[in-house]
């Protein structure tokens, strides 16, 4: 399905036309009211938000797209399901397949390292509800783990093609191993793509947040290959030496002026 937008219908969804995402208010009541079929009011949906982003990139600082979908969890708004939430969203390429399974199960085994940091999985791929419900079973049991976090179910590729996870040179079938994380505000704060072969790190997900909240807290930067633990990097934009005091009172060591390393704040 393809709904054709002319010049004119491109005008009615400019936010001056309809503020306060009266847009989105009045295609879910027209869905949840004209479109009596529940498939049929999801693909009007899907198709909507697919020309309100074509194709567009997602960068840094943007909103994460809301959507909704079903998954093995139950149906979920996304904007909503995150909450107060860090959220890795993070595609899969195929249900029943060997790299998948084990980044599913380790990611399992991470749960109460996400819920340290308040973030949460949620996890995606072009396959049906039923084939991630079997397929669960599969990780549980090859990857001694229990799955506790929702699988979406994308077989009409909507969410996947709009956050992009679909790479047609790549493989036009089935998603990359895309990763975005989105902090509580909503917003995405970075992004990570692997080709369908290389099995990710998941390790360096969790290290990555460290840094992102970290860094929200404090004028501080993280150097190559930190940890939690070790020394940080103090922003060049700081320069006044009372201020630094201040914030950094167990002094720090200056390689060059812009390069001053100091302890991790608050260990």
């Amino acid at each position: 399905l393809r709904l054709g937008v002319s010049h004119q219908d491109q005008a009615l969804h400019s936010n001056s036309f309809f503020p306060d995402r009266a847009l989105e208010k009045l295609i879910d009541s027209f869905r949840c009211r004209a479109l009596d079929c529940f498939f049929l009011g999801t693909i009007f949906w899907s198709e909507i938000k697919r020309q309100e982003y074509g194709n567009m990139s997602l960068l840094i600082g943007d909103v994460a797209p809301d959507f909704e979908a079903e998954t093995t969890e139950g149906r979920i708004r996304f904007h909503e399901w995150a909450g107060d939430d860090w959220v890795v969203f993070f595609s899969h390429p195929a249900d029943f397949t060997p790299v998948c399974t084990t980044e599913l199960g380790y990611t399992a085994k991470l749960k109460d390292e996400f819920a340290k940091r308040g973030a949460k999985a949620l996890v995606i791929s072009v396959d049906s509800l039923e084939d991630h419900k079997k397929w669960i079973a599969d990780i549980e049991e090859t990857q001694n783990t229990s799955v506790q976090f929702p699988i979406i179910a994308d077989p009409d590729r909507s969410v996947a093609t709009l956050y992009n996870m679909i790479h047609p040179n790549a493989d036009a079938k089935v998603t990359v191993r895309a990763v975005y994380v989105v902090d509580p505000n909503k917003k995405i704060r970075a992004s990570i793509i692997y080709p369908p072969s290389a099995g990710r790190n998941f390790d360096e997900i969790l290290r990555l947040i460290d840094s992102l909240q970290l860094t929200d807290g404090h004028k501080v930067a993280t150097p190559v290959n930190w940890n939690d633990g070790d020394d940080v990097i103090i922003v060049p934009s700081l320069t006044d030496p009372n201020e630094i005091a201040r914030l950094f009172p167990k002094g720090y060591k200056a390689v060059k002026p812009y390069l001053r390393y100091t302890p991790q704040p608050e260990k």
